[in-house]
């Protein structure tokens, strides 16, 4: 799977996205209580697309949110709609590759894990922006199945397939503690808190 592909993918895709999004409100609130997403927080939405998630973030007070996608398309969406709020900042690039000045208190990759080649190097690098005791998040709206059925058609190129959450725990272990790792019928997510050296 080349980077470059998935960014040609979801350039091609972003201006009908939003139109493609079913509601999926009340499960993003059980990810996100999940993944502990409070007031007074900084939050890293890592492969954010068009931001989906960013009012979510705001209705539960964050103060600031820095939306990452490879996507240029993506990015330029997401800006139409947030860009002009004090407590979003969002930047096209790779996440793999950049570096941020200070370490976020929570980080939350949704409906985008199976688009990175390495898991378990996108779950160390990520380890690496969080503060100790930060939060890490992995989450999908729909269950792995269905996931991995949508995956086999367009999107084929450019996805990995949806690891297991004992999988996913797995790559998790060596830097986060688990304490959530769901696989059901309507979503899928595990959630660490990083281990202090």
């Amino acid at each position: 799977m080349e980077k470059k592909d998935v960014i040609e993918f979801f350039d091609g895709i972003a201006p009908k996205w939003d139109g493609m999004q079913a509601d999926r409100s009340r499960v993003i609130a059980k990810i996100l209580d999940n993944a502990g997403i409070a007031a007074g927080q900084r939050v890293l939405d890592v492969a954010s697309g068009t931001g989906i998630l960013i009012p979510f973030y705001l209705e539960r007070g964050v103060s600031a949110v820095t939306a990452v996608d490879i996507s240029p398309e993506m990015v330029l969406r997401a800006g139409e709609k947030y860009g002009a709020l004090p407590q979003v900042s969002l930047c096209c690039g790779d996440i793999e590759e950049m570096r941020f000045a200070e370490p976020f208190d929570a980080a939350v990759v949704y409906n985008a894990f199976p688009h990175f080649e390495d898991g378990r190097h996108l779950i160390s690098t990520l380890a690496g922006m969080l503060r100790p005791g930060g939060r890490l998040t992995v989450a999908h709206g729909f269950s792995r199945e269905t996931i991995n059925a949508h995956h086999k058609g367009a999107a084929r190129h450019v996805s990995m397939g949806l690891v297991s959450v004992e999988v996913l725990q797995a790559y998790f272990e060596p830097l986060f503690e688990v304490d959530t790792a769901i696989s059901n019928a309507e979503m899928y997510q595990v959630c660490g808190t990083k281990r202090r050296a």
